[in-house]
């Protein structure tokens, strides 16, 4: 009798226990400081849904301090029950992948190392684990993932810029490997001065493998035509000046610039040659579903700025997750989220694949 009452007693204290610890977890749909990552796991269209999210003001300023019940989310125009939400800073698994075709030769080479020493070791976590890829013809992996800051200075000593620029076939490799990083927070940082020449892939299967992943990819361009990009019209050409594309997309659409006309032979008064310049149309296609962003600069001693913004972005997002639908069909589940205060702008990723 004595000992049937001693094991009732261990199994209410178990179950007590387990309870305590459920409820610890579980409260406010807030993890709990140190174990957040494993709540946070993303399974495309199964589990829990997970969407990182950037909110502004309207001068462009992170809006810190939001709770909760300040956001919105919707799938398919359907409102969601967020379960899950952090403001904390995280570690970050990050990629950065650089071109070194010929056209990144001198000051834009040399430019990129500097700006990327600096984002390495001033400006990201130590916790924060990188890999760093190299494309021209093809895309090399110069660094696998390490938080060795050393190694990964001692690969940006090894860049060569040579060839030409394969910077689809760089990405499709690169975002399956950031899907592998160990933190929730994953994010694929792309650095290129043209467009694509060598790649065997289309934009279109890059844009695909991207909206199956969770990563948030960001694309800094540096613009070799100085701005100005010629174009036909009418049997003429004539100078336009494209518009600098904003953080943030377009509504109802992606906007961007046109790939620009070859500039004709002998006619005074156009830019300087430049046989690439950057596709920001593409850039744009590969970043902005992922609730990243394209930036295009006009100087390569702007990418100190830029790799510091984006660095500033990553720590100051907040994170929310929500039951899925459960479709499993294989199709794109279009996201929007939302704050209550219409002042404010969020940038967050646009849906994803329920495989």
């Amino acid at each position: 009798m004595r000992a049937r009452f001693s094991f009732a007693l261990c199994a209410a204290a178990f179950a007590a226990l387990a309870v305590a610890s459920v409820r610890g977890q579980t409260q406010s749909g807030q993890p709990p400081s140190g174990g957040g990552d494993q709540t946070f796991k993303f399974k495309s269209g199964v589990e829990l849904v997970n969407v990182t999210a950037t909110v502004t003001d309207a001068n462009g300023r992170f809006v810190p301090g939001l709770r909760q019940d300040d956001f919105l989310v919707y799938e398919d125009n359907e409102l969601q029950q967020v379960t899950h939400f952090s403001s904390e800073r995280v570690p970050v698994s990050l990629g950065i992948s650089l071109d070194t075709s010929s056209s990144m030769m001198g000051e834009k080479i040399e430019s990129a190392r500097s700006a990327l020493d600096r984002f390495l070791y001033d400006l990201l976590d130590p916790q924060d684990e990188i890999f760093l890829q190299q494309f021209s013809n093809d895309p090399v992996l110069l660094q696998g993932w390490t938080t060795d800051r050393r190694a990964l200075s001692r690969a940006l000593g090894r860049l060569a810029p040579h060839g030409g620029t394969a910077m689809y076939d760089a990405v499709s490799e690169a975002v399956p490997l950031v899907q592998r990083g160990q933190f929730r927070k994953k994010a694929l940082l792309l650095i290129s001065d043209g467009n694509d020449t060598s790649s065997t892939l289309r934009i279109r299967d890059v844009q695909q493998l991207i909206r199956e992943s969770e990563a948030l990819v960001y694309a800094i361009g540096i613009d070799c035509s100085g701005g100005y990009t010629p174009r036909r019209r009418s049997g003429i050409f004539e100078q336009r000046r494209p518009p600098i594309p904003f953080p943030f997309p377009t509504p109802g659409g992606r906007g961007g610039w046109p790939r620009p006309m070859p500039q004709p032979p002998g006619q005074p008064g156009y830019p300087s040659p430049c046989s690439d310049p950057v596709n920001v149309a593409a850039l744009r296609d590969m970043t902005d579903d992922s609730g990243g962003r394209t930036e295009i600069i006009r100087e390569p001693r702007d990418l100190d700025p830029s790799t510091a913004n984006i660095a500033d972005e990553l720590s100051k997002q907040y994170f929310l997750g929500y039951p899925s639908p459960g479709h499993k069909d294989g199709r794109w589940h279009v996201i929007k989220v939302e704050v209550r205060n219409k002042n404010y702008r969020v940038r967050a990723r646009r849906g994803y694949i329920a495989s």
